[in-house]
């Protein structure tokens, strides 16, 4: 009752993901997850998602998108980003490459709920929560994991989607390069006189940049990146003094700010696990790697690896071979770390760069930015690799005519 192919610790979204799609592969997958789903309340969450239209192709594949959207899912189509320090300014608009849609703004909760009523009808998969991770125990054909308060489980691979914190990867003895940014993310909902426009919006501000993400009911999810000590006076502005700030840092874009809710805010730090696989073993998400705010990349990148380790493990079980060998795993490690990596070094880079006040670094990243609003083929390019609809992505990713082309 307790032996499956997969044990997944942590039932957040991205191990809920990977879940349900070795389950829905015919996989036996046993979910380990410390605390009870939050009950929904109805109450809106101020952290929202930005979801690409590639992990939109993986919800779908998986058969929880119309669950999702359902939920009040807000499409944006088009985003507007500008830099406080010039007139530099980009515009990118889902017209521009035939698409309906550039993304979703979505509550987690959502996500979570869709995809645990997935996980319910699947009858390979099974969710022990609450249930607390202990240890574990490798073997050379097996990894044995043992529960504080529910027994002990076996399975051929283990999988660490623990959180930035991960006990799990600690446990494998995984080493992660960290980096403070001495930022923190202030995120609240507030609404605005003018409507939102279906569009995400982004100023670049010395300190850090400001987003305006689309929601339901003409509100709006903002995530203004600050230096920690600032974050922390804003936090302690009555609303009146807050919406003010806000609105002057936001140039008055959608007139003023109206009201507010759920301020709350949240420190940043860069980590990168030194491997994400040992010898049964895998790391994906935040265990694997955590990013900047400043693009809305982090679930996304956690939900392509998700979609990539079930993909080599699926295959790996259809050639009969261990897909908890080191051989096998090093498939998925090659896949996402390479790529992982390159979106964490371009945050950063666009972190330093737009947070420079140099007059030689402004004057070039408006011209460069300018530049590139004007380069309609190029900034294309951007949108679609932006979006997930360009690279080298897992098959649950893709359309299913680009996986019956390279099947």
């Amino acid at each position: 009752m307790n032996q499956f192919d997969v044990i997944i610790i942590g039932g957040g979204i991205v191990g809920l993901t990977a879940a349900c799609a070795l389950g829905t592969a015919g996989l036996s997958v046993a979910v380990v997850e410390a605390r009870e789903p939050a009950v929904d309340t109805g109450v809106r969450d101020a952290r929202v998602y930005a979801v690409t239209r590639a992990s939109e192709r993986i919800f779908t594949a998986l058969g929880v998108w119309d669950a999702i959207s359902a939920r009040d899912a807000c499409a944006f189509r088009e985003m507007r980003v500008w830099d406080a320090g010039g007139s530099g300014a980009i515009h990118f608009d889902c017209a521009d490459i035939g698409e309906p849609f550039l993304g979703h703004i979505i509550e987690p909760r959502f996500i979570q709920a869709a995809l645990l009523e997935r996980l319910q009808a699947l009858a390979d998969v099974q969710l022990f929560c609450p249930a607390h991770y202990r240890d574990i125990e490798i073997r050379e054909d097996h990894v044995t994991v043992m529960l504080k308060d529910a027994g002990t489980l076996t399975a051929g691979l283990v999988v660490a989607a623990d959180g930035a914190r991960s006990p799990l990867r600690e446990r494998l003895g995984i080493q992660v390069r960290a980096h403070d940014y001495k930022q923190s993310g202030l995120v609240a909902l507030v609404k605005t006189e003018q409507g939102h426009q279906e569009t995400a919006w982004q100023r670049f501000l010395p300190g850090g940049p400001l987003a305006f993400l689309p929601m339901r009911d003409g509100w709006c999810s903002i995530v203004w990146t600050l230096p920690t000590a600032e974050a922390d006076q804003m936090l302690a502005l009555g609303s009146e003094a807050f919406h003010a700030a806000l609105g002057e840092a936001f140039e008055y874009r959608l007139g003023r700010i109206t009201d507010s809710e759920q301020r709350k805010a949240f420190p940043l730090r860069r980590q990168h696990a030194t491997r994400y696989i040992s010898e049964r073993a895998a790391l994906i998400g935040d265990a694997a790697h955590t990013i900047h705010p400043l693009a809305g990349q982090g679930v996304n990148l956690g939900l392509l690896d998700a979609a990539a380790l079930a993909e080599v493990v699926t295959d790996a079980q259809a050639r009969t071979r261990d897909s908890g060998s080191i051989a096998v795993l090093r498939r998925y490690e090659r896949w996402r770390r390479g790529d992982n990596l390159l979106m964490m070094s371009a945050m950063d880079a666009f972190n330093l760069l737009f947070g420079n006040t140099r007059p030689p670094l402004r004057w070039a990243r408006n011209l460069g930015l300018s530049l590139m609003d004007a380069a309609g083929p190029a900034k294309d390019v951007l949108m679609r690799h932006a979006m997930g609809l360009e690279g080298d992505l897992p098959a649950l990713a893709r359309i299913p005519e680009e996986v019956s082309r390279t099947a």
